[in-house]
């Protein structure tokens, strides 16, 4: 791997954020992480001042829209792909990478909300009598000119129909020189492994690997664990006393007011909230997990309220696979937005869902949901 020279954090990238902050003790010295961002800075190197122009379309499209000379699509370099363990700092190393390399237009979105926002695109055109014979190069048209560099957050194919959907758009979007950068608790070769119809998704992970660079972040510690829960946010067991406690949280956090059912707009559907007060909402872990919810639903309750009161939630086991997914999905919209949640529950976050399918995956909630307990998450300022 080429040396890269430190540069001062007030002029450069990744890299010169990462060891600033090791620096100021901030970080602990860990050599996957550092490796993680050397990659970063080699990347946000070649990334300077990269705006590839839009496909032409017409004749007259060629006349106008000129190419620089300098860029060309087989020139252009690889995205990264950052696999790893929960924990181990794979989020944070992409946010230095976002905030300081230098491309004009550029996104960070997790990747949940990102789907949310094409089928919510499709869902409009559609209802405007927008009837393309096939949507993808106009969506592709469409991402590609709100961004050249697109960094997503906690990648991850539950569904046959999005992984068909993805393999069209993410071909399109590389033809128009989109660059991806994407963190990931799975490899590009282990999505979707072991699901009806993964053949059908193998073009999908081809074009990942032949696109996107891999590289695993084999950091030895979970870094959300480093700082033990000071906060009671989750309660065990949810028992009589849990329900009083949590009744006296939700009256705290909602200033006294009245609570009362309250409705959400989904793409689609209205969403009910049984009680809400303000920016809080109380729900029980039927109302969200054993309901036919899906992210969309997530997104609207993570931007909408700025903390969540979640009563009665259960011991998983293999039987509550598809609760124990909606659940994964909840958490992260929460802890994307900064939510706070307070919850009463069966078990500590670990002993939560041992097994199941899906349980692997669980591990990161698990982690999640202890940097949610602590006094630090609890005092970060809530993002719509």
């Amino acid at each position: 791997m080429n040396q890269i020279a430190y540069v001062a954090p007030a002029t450069a990238g990744p890299l010169a954020r990462y060891r600033a902050l090791l620096d100021a003790g901030l970080l602990a010295t860990d050599p996957a992480q550092a490796m993680a961002a050397e990659r970063l800075q080699d990347l946000a190197t070649k990334l300077r001042d990269y705006d590839p122009p839009p496909l032409p379309s017409g004749r007259l499209s060629r006349l106008l829209r000129r190419k620089p000379a300098d860029w060309a699509p087989d020139a252009r370099p690889n995205g990264l792909y950052i696999a790893g363990a929960v924990g181990r700092g794979k989020s944070m190393l992409m946010d230095l990478f976002f905030e300081t390399v230098r491309v004009r237009r550029k996104r960070r979105i997790h990747f949940n909300a990102f789907m949310q926002e094409v089928h919510g695109t499709l869902h409009e055109w559609r209802q405007a009598g927008r009837n393309l014979p096939d949507p993808i190069p106009a969506l592709a048209d469409a991402v590609a000119e709100s961004a050249a560099l697109l960094c997503f957050d906690e990648f991850q194919i539950e569904d046959i129909a999005d992984a068909l959907l993805l393999g069209r758009l993410f071909e399109a979007l590389f033809t128009r020189g989109v660059i991806i950068v994407a963190t990931s608790n799975t490899v590009p070769n282990d999505l979707f492994a072991g699901r009806p119809g993964r053949d059908v998704f193998l073009p999908f992970i081809d074009g990942l690997n032949r696109h996107l660079d891999l590289l695993v972040l084999d950091a030895g510690q979970d870094f959300r664990r480093l700082h033990e829960p000071s906060v009671r946010a989750w309660i065990v067991p949810a028992d009589s006393r849990a329900r009083i406690m949590l009744d006296a949280t939700f009256a705290q956090l909602a200033g006294g007011a009245t609570p009362a059912p309250a409705q959400l707009i989904v793409p689609g559907r209205v969403l009910t909230v049984p009680h809400a007060a303000g920016k809080v909402a109380r729900f029980s872990f039927a109302d969200l997990c054993e309901q036919p919810l899906g992210p969309a639903d997530y997104l609207a309750i993570a931007t909408h309220y700025h903390a969540v009161v979640l009563d009665d939630v259960p011991g998983l086991g293999p039987d509550q696979a598809n609760a124990a997914r909606r659940f994964i999905t909840l958490i992260d919209a929460l802890y994307e937005h900064r939510v706070k949640l307070y919850a009463a529950a069966a078990a500590e976050p670990d002993a939560l869902f041992p097994a199941g399918e899906g349980a692997g995956a669980f591990q990161r909630t698990a982690s999640r949901l202890a940097e949610m307990q602590t006094a630090d998450y609890l005092a970060r300022p809530h993002l719509t």
